[in-house]
């Protein structure tokens, strides 16, 4: 029976099935009825993943004070167009081009190009169900690209100055990124040992985490952040209701972000797959949210909202190195684990002075290690072994390059803001405007 699709608006596929029709009604999609929706899901993932660049950026200007919330704006809009420029020209293929020819460690760093070949001939689609469009891919990877670097951004905000940033930006998302994300997503030597990390806990968030702990070392502290008699002194940002949408973009965006890395939609199979997945970042994301509100209420005696944002966005992040295999209730689990070591990360790290403006460090580093060790709970095929190996591996190699060119553009064209630059805020010295003016004037 030929299923039209009024009959299918007016009843749906389950109504359907519960008058009488059977599974087998329903054919199996043609090669190019799979090519489309999962070109589709790369797309729609890809533009959802995009929405949060605005996450961050709310997120950020939210945290920060008043007077650097312009740059913020300028930093998160300028990042994002520096990580898609670089990823063009050598990025993407840097990460999947010929890693196999070079040990498994890196590729080929040439700008991408589409290839239709065994694809599309004559105008006709010859491929196979397992197609997508060459296109949709580079867009997905690459704003996967452009969050490694926003993570960056919000630690070492108010004190560093702007092309310095966006200097290391294009170092991170044409080089760093791209070769450590070619050992695994590359199918490169990390991947052929049997490391998983299905939609980037490490490879994107810890990445970025570490970056954003070594230039946060580096830079120094916000002034009058720490006292010289050890105190440390809360700074408040210009609107928590900002940081709080901030927070649901990303929320909303990790849908593309974790469902979209099913990389599939052309059967039941897949998108029964990308459903789990949904239902697994929610409830993550949820238990992260909820462990942190009450473990701040028993340590501070209060409920934090920064603990809660952050908690949620740990949980998200801890199940993103596998948010398939488990169960929903083992979904909470690793979320709420991820919230919890929000709260008692941030303490640890004012201990040693470093100054993590909106907490990525806690939120990307510390949970990213967290859920790729994690993975192993929930899938047969990871070892905790082969998982601390990739957690050290990109780590060490993070760390490393990034100092080297932090150091670099310390010794050049210098980092952090002068002392009068950050006392007068960044938006007046940087670019010269307030984000506020009219509060500025008494108005």
């Amino acid at each position: 029976m030929k299923l039209t699709k009024k009959m299918l608006g007016i009843a749906g596929a389950a109504g359907l099935l519960s008058v009488g029709m059977t599974e087998a009604a329903f054919a199996a999609p043609s090669a190019e009825t799979a090519f489309v929706f999962n070109t589709l899901l790369f797309l729609i993932g890809g533009f959802l993943v995009m929405f949060m660049a605005a996450g961050f950026c709310m997120l950020e200007v939210g945290m920060v004070r008043s007077k650097n919330a312009a740059t913020i704006c300028v930093k998160n809009i300028g990042l994002y167009s520096i990580a898609g420029l670089m990823y063009y020209f050598i990025g993407y293929n840097l990460m999947y081009s010929g890693v196999d020819a070079n040990g498994g460690y890196f590729g080929t760093p040439l700008p991408w190009t589409s290839d239709l070949s065994g694809l599309i001939e004559g105008g006709s689609y010859v491929g196979d169900s397992s197609g997508y469009a060459p296109a949709s891919d580079w867009f997905f990877q690459m704003v996967f690209c452009a969050t490694a670097a926003s993570i960056v951004s919000g630690t070492i905000a108010e004190r560093v100055k702007l092309w310095p940033f966006f200097i290391f930006v294009a170092v991170l998302t044409g080089v760093l990124y791209p070769i450590t994300g070619s050992w695994e997503w590359g199918a490169g030597w990390l991947d052929q040992m049997g490391f998983s990390d299905f939609a980037g806990s490490t490879l994107v968030h810890s990445v970025g985490g570490w970056a954003a702990l070594v230039g946060a070392i580096l830079i120094g502290a916000r002034a009058g952040k720490y006292g010289p008699d050890g105190s440390i002194n809360p700074i408040p940002g210009s609107s928590l209701p900002l940081a709080t949408l901030g927070t649901f973009i990303l929320w909303l965006g990790w849908f593309g972000f974790n469902g979209g890395s099913q990389l599939a939609a052309g059967s039941a199979v897949d998108v029964d797959s990308v459903a789990t997945i949904f239902g697994n970042t929610n409830i993550a994301a949820g238990a992260g949210c909820v462990a942190a509100m009450l473990l701040s209420q028993v340590f501070y005696g209060k409920v934090d909202l920064t603990f809660a944002l952050n908690g949620a966005l740990a949980g998200l992040v801890s199940i993103t190195a596998e948010p398939l295999t488990p169960s929903f209730a083992m979904a909470a689990f690793i979320g709420a684990i991820g919230g919890v070591l929000v709260v008692l990360s941030v303490p640890v790290l004012d201990r040693f002075r470093v100054d993590d403006v909106v907490g990525a460090i806690p939120v990307h580093l510390v949970a990213g290690i967290w859920g790729t060790m994690a993975v192993p709970i929930t899938n047969g095929d990871a070892t905790f072994g082969v998982q601390a190996i990739g957690v050290v591996a990109i780590g060490a190699f993070t760390v490393v390059a990034s100092l080297i060119f932090w150091l670099v553009l310390q010794l050049t064209v210098g980092l952090r803001a002068s002392e009068e630059d950050e006392m007068s805020g960044l938006d007046q010295s940087e670019l010269g405007l307030e984000a506020y003016p009219e509060f500025g004037r008494g108005a």
